[in-house]
C-alpha cells in the first residue's frame, strides 16, 4: 500500500508526539487512521506538502534513501530578490556544515496558486520575496533551507511538490488518496 497525503504546516510527520512534555502537537495519526503504515522519508513540521506512508519496507527504503537519488521537487517562497549568481550556487551544488550537497534543478517560477498557509507567512512590504521551483536528489535534516538560507534567500514557505513522479496535485491540506 502507498498513501499519498498532503501534510499542512505545523503537523509532525510521524504518529506520535513522544518525548513533548507541553500541549501535544498534530501528528499524522490526527489524519490517517490506517495501520501499518510509516512515512517514507520525512518533512519537517513547519514545511507542507507531499509525504507518503507505505506498509512496504523495501518501497519505503527505495523511496527514502539517498543512494536511490530519487528526485524531489518542492516550491520554494524564499525573502529576497535571487540573482542569478545565487541560483547558479544551488544549481552546481552548495557548501553546508555537513559536506557539500549534490546539484539541484533550480527556477524561478510565478508565485504557485497554493492553499492558504494556516498560519500565513508574515508579510513584510520592504522586503521582497520570490519563488523558486527546486528538485534535489538527497534529502538531508533541512536541506533545502539550508541551502537558499546558505545564499543568502531564507526561506518562507516550503511546499514538497513530488517526489519522483508521486505528486501532491489535487490534493487539500490535511486529505490523502492511495496511490
Amino acid at each position: 500500500m502507498l498513501i499519498l497525503l498532503n501534510k499542512p504546516f505545523g503537523v509532525l510527520s510521524q504518529f506520535t508526539d513522544a518525548g513533548n512534555a507541553g500541549s501535544p502537537r498534530a501528528t499524522l495519526s490526527d489524519l490517517v487512521a490506517v495501520k501499518g503504515v510509516y512515512p517514507a522519508g520525512r518533512l519537517d513540521r513547519d514545511s507542507e506538502g507531499l509525504l507518503l506512508l507505505t506498509d512496504d519496507g523495501r518501497l519505503q527504503a527505495r523511496i527514502a534513501h539517498p543512494k536511490f537519488r530519487k528526485p524531489k521537487t518542492y516550491l520554494v517562497q524564499v525573502e529576497g530578490d535571487p540573482e542569478d549568481a545565487s541560483l547558479d550556487q544551488l544549481r552546481r551544488g552548495v557548501a553546508l556544515k555537513d559536506g557539500p550537497t549534490r546539484p539541484a534543478e533550480v527556477r524561478r517560477i510565478d508565485p504557485p496558486d497554493l492553499w492558504p498557509r494556516v498560519p500565513p507567512v508574515r508579510y513584510r512590504k520592504s522586503v521582497p520575496d520570490a519563488w523558486l521551483e527546486i528538485t534535489i536528489t538527497e534529502g538531508r535534516n533541512r536541506q533545502v533551507r539550508r541551502m537558499t538560507a546558505h545564499v543568502g534567500l531564507p526561506c518562507l514557505r516550503l511546499v514538497r511538490w513530488s517526489i519522483g513522479d508521486w505528486s501532491v496535485s489535487g490534493l487539500e491540506p490535511g486529505c490523502w488518496r492511495e496511490a
